[in-house]
């Protein structure tokens, strides 16, 4: 199988995962964060919903420098609209993997601010940490979010505790013994 195909399948399968999360995110309730400290609700599901351009500019570019940026981030107000972007982005990462030959993931890709170089790796390696793992890092906070607000969470690699088929007592005296 070629990387473009192996990076589109895992993408596939992720993006699908983040969905069925982003779909239950109460976009009422964008202001709201269980701590001081940590991102506000909208913030954090746009955010996740973004993460997936990260791959599109990855394997089309060869470094991005954060001095040159005019980032402006997204609050999506309605579930449609966090949903759209996050598929908008999943769709323009496929294309883009679609068009990559094997070679080009291998190509050095930085990330800089000016003269200051963050990072610079394998563009393979920069779409592991900083696209995968990172919506896979964020996915599971939104969880958290989600799980403290009361909201039934969604399998992602399996049923989650709440699809539960059987009573999760039941599942944990049989685990214990």
């Amino acid at each position: 199988m070629s990387q473009n195909r192996a990076f589109i399948a895992e993408l596939q399968m992720e993006a699908a995962s983040t969905r069925k999360m982003l779909e239950r995110v109460p976009t009422d309730k964008n202001d709201w964060k269980p701590h001081e400290k940590s991102m506000k609700l909208g913030r954090l599901s746009s955010h996740i919903a973004e993460l997936p351009g990260w791959i599109a500019m990855v394997v089309t570019t060869d470094e991005l420098d954060l001095s040159k940026m005019d980032y402006k981030p997204t609050i999506a107000t309605s579930t449609e609209e966090l949903t759209a972007l996050h598929d908008t982005h999943v769709n323009k990462a496929i294309a883009a993997l679609e068009s990559t030959p094997d070679e080009d993931f291998e190509k050095m890709w930085t990330l800089r601010r000016g003269e200051d170089v963050i990072f610079a790796m394998p563009k393979k390696v920069v779409l592991r940490s900083m696209a995968y793992s990172h919506m896979i890092h964020h996915r599971g906070q939104l969880s958290v979010y989600l799980r403290l607000a009361g909201i039934p969470i969604p399998g992602m690699y399996g049923p989650s505790y709440d699809e539960m088929p059987v009573p999760a007592d039941v599942v944990a005296e049989a685990m214990a013994n």
